[in-house]
This record gives C-alpha cells, sequence and structure tokens, in this order.
C-alpha cells in the first residue's frame, strides 16, 4: 500500500470519529462538567457570508488605459478595469516580497477584483500591453506602487475576487450553508465540504491535457459538471469555506515536479489531522482535495512548494 493510501485511511478513520461526534448532536459526557457541556452543545451559525467587493472610488489610479480602485486595500484587494482597445493585456502585482502575481485582462471595460495576499507592505502595478502577440512580446503601458495595511491578516482570504468568484447567489455557497447545517465547529464544516467534494467531483484528465494559459475556475461549472482539475477543485472549496467565515487560501505552486493547486485554511484551536490539515498557532494547514479524490499520484506534505496564494 503506498504512502498516500495509508494516509488517507488514517484520515478516513479520523473522520469516522468526526461523523459519529455530530451524530451526537454535539453532546459531552456525563463525566465532563457543564459549562463544557453548555459550549459544546452550540451550533455554529451555518448562514452564508459573502463578503462584498466595491470599486468605491475613494482612491483612485487612472489614465487612458486603465483605471485603478484601491479605496479597500485594507480589506485584501483592488479593482481594475482595462479601458484601453489592446487585445493582449496582463497586469502584474508584484507583492512586497517580490512575488510576481499576473493576470490576463480578457475584456475591456470590465471590473476585475485582485487580491492583495503579500501582507502589508509596497505592491507594484504594472500594466502590459502587448507588441507582438505571436512572440508573446509585451511592453509597459503603466505603473503605480501603492503602500497597503491590512484591518486583519485574514482578510484577502475571506472575500470573492479573480480566480475564487462567488456571490449570494452561487451554487456553491448555497450547497457549503447545507453541509455546515448543524454542526458545532469549523473543522466540521471543513471536514463536510472536503468529503463532499473528493466525492462527488472527479479529475479531469482530458481537461488537465488541455488547459491553456489564464484559465479561470468556473466554481459553480465545476460543482454541476462533477469534474474539473486540481484549479477547479481548490477554487470550489475555497468559495464554500470563505462563505461560512473560514479563512481559506487558494495556493499554487508544485508538488513534487507537478504544477498544482490546493488550498490551506485557518481553523482555531485545531492540530494535526493526518498531515491534511493543520494549524500550530503560527502556520496555516495544507489541504489537497485533488489528491484525496484519486488523481493517481502520492506526495508527501514537504513535496509541497507554494508560488502563490489567492
Amino acid at each position: 500500500m503506498g504512502e498516500w493510501s495509508r494516509r488517507r485511511r488514517r484520515f478516513l478513520n479520523i473522520f469516522i470519529v468526526i461523523c459519529m461526534t455530530l451524530c451526537t448532536g454535539c453532546q459531552v459526557s456525563s463525566t465532563e462538567d457543564a459549562a463544557l457541556s453548555d459550549s459544546a452543545d452550540a451550533v455554529r451559525d451555518s448562514s452564508p457570508q459573502v463578503l462584498e467587493t466595491a470599486a468605491s472610488g475613494e482612491i483612485v489610479y487612472e489614465d487612458e488605459l486603465i483605471l485603478i480602485d484601491a479605496s479597500n486595500t485594507g480589506d485584501g484587494y483592488i479593482v481594475i478595469t482595462y479601458t484601453g482597445a489592446n487585445e493582449k493585456v496582463r497586469f502584474v502585482i508584484t507583492a512586497p516580497d517580490g512575488t510576481d502575481y499576473t493576470y490576463h485582462i480578457d475584456a475591456a471595460g470590465e471590473e476585475l477584483v485582485l487580491p492583495l495576499t503579500g501582507g502589508d507592505g509596497s505592491y507594484g502595478l504594472t500594466l502590459y500591453e502587448a507588441v507582438l502577440a505571436e512572440e508573446n512580446m509585451y511592453a509597459v503601458s503603466y505603473t503605480q506602487t501603492i503602500d497597503v495595511t491590512l484591518t486583519d491578516e485574514y482578510e484577502p482570504f475571506l472575500h470573492p475576487n479573480y480566480y475564487v468568484n462567488y456571490t449570494s447567489d452561487s451554487e456553491a455557497v448555497a450547497l457549503a450553508a447545507e453541509l455546515a447545517d448543524g454542526l458545532c465547529d469549523d473543522l466540521s464544516v471543513v471536514s463536510e465540504v472536503y468529503n463532499y467534494i473528493i466525492s462527488n467531483i472527479s479529475y479531469d484528465y482530458d481537461k488537465a491535457q488541455n488547459i491553456q494559459s489564464g484559465y479561470i475556475p468556473d466554481i459553480d461549472g465545476t460543482l454541476s459538471s462533477g469534474s474539473g482539475i486540481c484549479f477547479d477543485y481548490a477554487a470550489l472549496m475555497t468559495a464554500m469555506l470563505r462563505s461560512q467565515r473560514i479563512p481559506t487560501k487558494l495556493e499554487v505552486g508544485y508538488a513534487g515536479e507537478v504544477y498544482h493547486a490546493w488550498i490551506s485554511c485557518y481553523v482555531e484551536d485545531v492540530g494535526w489531522i493526518d498531515n491534511i490539515i493543520e494549524f500550530d498557532g503560527v502556520s496555516w494547514s495544507l489541504m489537497d482535495p485533488t489528491m484525496a479524490a484519486g488523481s493517481n499520484s502520492e506526495y508527501d506534505e514537504g513535496d509541497y512548494l507554494v508560488k502563490y496564494s489567492y
């Protein structure tokens, strides 16, 4: 039996214990004190929370090619609108640590919500337009630097954005609320959502072989089709957990030598669960719904290298 198979079996055993706990209606044993029992009996609020993003116009940078609304950088995002005519456009956010986040702009006049996930500090904003698109050559058309101070370090990971795009009307949001109904804590919600996805979404090998640069996940599309690539899995689960007030990162990088996407989520007072989800009070956990869904790959946690967080 492979290492991943052993890890998955251990996780399923742990999950069975969680399910048994849920079936008791969050009751505690008679040997526990009354205060602990009262706390355990409390059912968490499962009503959806979809934080609004807006271009409120208070802080704006613009020229004839682009409008950048930086009014809500404290909430971890900017809103950009390309107003030029070039058909091949890229917008790059350079985080305080020097990491470049590149976004494809496919339609002029469309508002795009771009996350600021590098924490507090100075961000570079650069617009590139194609000069020789067939040779993938671009020229800088606009630059701007902004200073960001987040109101909360988790804010960027609770909002919808370019890759984690959902609204209060999204089927994924309604499903997350349904799965979370009657549960007592965030860890139970993570377990329910995680196991729903790995049981109901199949890995699409044909799509993975033919994916194009600039691909953007369709969260409800993944849910309705029942299939997707790693980016689809991660975006869907990220949206569902964020709508349940659980800070979640969509992470992109390398699993071994494979370019891959997975998630990390923050759950208070939670330690290790079979190396699939972790929060030790300092660092984020790793959770990869694609691997558990059976994409025929085996990786240990140490094989993951994060390049981008959305």
